[in-house]
């Protein structure tokens, strides 16, 4: 199979796939467009080196990156070479159509075809069905802790090519370098290589596998996954059946990010918080302007998630950036739609409507260096929506979008 891995038209896909996904180099300090001025020699070396043999993966660079929401504490990032990520793509190209055939249902994580829509529709689906006790679980500290050997037994299962097993185990024991260090990896798989969120799928189908066969109803998202059941009763045991499959695989549930929760309590998946209304309320539904009926099941987007989204639009408007209120808004828009389009379908009018307006505020005090400012007679929010063509959350409503399309 590694010849197939080697294969010079596969080696230029995957520096295409890496190219297109931009990012940082690793410890060699190379970029992505120095690797692109020689990628043709530097392919030609890559493609011999694993023909021969002799190719041997360097460090990943590791960057620590602050938690949301957890002051003082950080997720290690492990950075490869570029080269070492066109190597990394080249076998995942090989790997995944023989594993996407025997991952699980429950599994939408870092699949073609599937999204984490998919995923949050699944489980909206059980719960409007009745399965209103939720197992909101967490690993603990799943990619730093990964087993090699159980692991590359798991995928000795589908690929008998001895080197290829050996490729994936020089990436897998490459070390990280951070702070003038470098640190032997005994265990884990870098959160950042190409590879290893196929990896992570890999090792987590069994536990997919045994759950469902146990009659369980999963969904799974990389290491973020939930289990909907009809009582609290069979969400206990539904923990205690995770438990004892995922330590066989060398994996521990975070004993206190692991519970079990009322649907009326809600809980937080994908960047979600998914809740039952109150059955207390008893405004008529015309007088909801979020439209979430008496015990009615709602969704939106969890605290810190709209925190990050906020810090991301502080660091890009700062009254100190040397931008014009055009680049500026040229900046933004990526941010703001990616956002936006993620949790347009969530109940979010009323917040849209406040962070749009929080939104304009910013782009006055950076075009008047000052907050309490007359940014508002500069710049109307009609003129920053029209003639700058600011992104309006509100508008990608898909409710208020249709009428707005049909009013034109």
């Amino acid at each position: 199979m590694v010849d197939k891995v080697y294969q010079r038209k596969n080696l230029q896909m995957a520096w295409e796939r890496v190219k297109a996904n931009r990012g940082s180099g690793g410890v060699d300090g190379q970029s992505l467009e120095a690797f692109a001025a020689q990628a043709g020699q530097q392919l030609e070396r890559l493609q011999r080196e694993l023909r021969e043999g002799t190719y041997q993966p360097q460090p990943v660079r590791q960057v620590q990156i602050p938690k949301a929401g957890k002051p003082g504490e950080f997720r290690a990032l492990g950075i490869p070479t570029i080269y070492d990520r066109v190597c990394q793509q080249a076998l995942l190209n090989r790997l995944e159509p023989i594993f996407e055939p025997v991952f699980d249902e429950a599994n939408f994580g870092y699949r073609s075809g599937r999204s984490t829509k998919d995923a949050l529709k699944k489980v909206w689906k059980e719960i409007q069905s009745g399965s209103e006790w939720i197992v909101d679980a967490d690993l603990k500290d799943f990619f730093g802790s990964v087993d090699h050997e159980k692991l590359l037994t798991l995928v000795a299962q589908r690929v008998s090519d001895g080197r290829v097993l050996a490729l994936l185990r020089a990436m897998l024991k490459a070390g990280r370098y951070g702070q003038g260090q470098l640190f032997p990896t005994e265990r884990g798989t870098p959160q950042g290589g190409v590879v290893s969120p196929l990896l992570s799928n890999i090792l987590l189908t069994p536990f997919d596998q045994e759950m469902r066969r146990r009659g369980y109803q999963l969904t799974r998202y990389a290491d973020d996954w939930v289990v909907t059941c009809r009582s609290a009763a069979e969400a206990r045991a539904a923990i205690q059946a995770a438990r004892q499959i995922l330590e066989q695989l060398g994996v521990q549930l975070h004993p206190q990010k692991t519970r079990v929760v009322q649907i009326q309590h809600g809980f937080e998946f994908l960047g979600y918080k998914i809740k039952r209304a109150s059955r207390r309320l008893r405004l008529p539904a015309q007088q909801l302007s979020s439209h979430v009926t008496s015990g009615g099941l709602y969704a939106m987007p969890r605290e810190k998630s709209i925190r990050r989204f906020m810090d991301q639009v502080r660091a890009l408007s700062k009254r100190s950036v040397p931008l014009t209120t055009q680049e500026l808004i040229e900046a933004l828009n990526p941010v703001i739609r990616g956002w936006g389009h993620y949790y347009k379908r969530a109940h979010v009018r009323g917040l849209f409507h406040r962070l749009d307006g929080w939104i304009v505020r910013r782009l006055w005090s950076h075009r008047c260096k000052r907050w309490a400012n007359r940014g508002w007679k500069q710049l109307p929010s009609a003129k920053l929506y029209g003639e700058y063509g600011l992104v309006n959350l509100i508008q990608l409503i898909p409710s208020i979008a249709a009428r707005d399309r049909e009013s034109t």
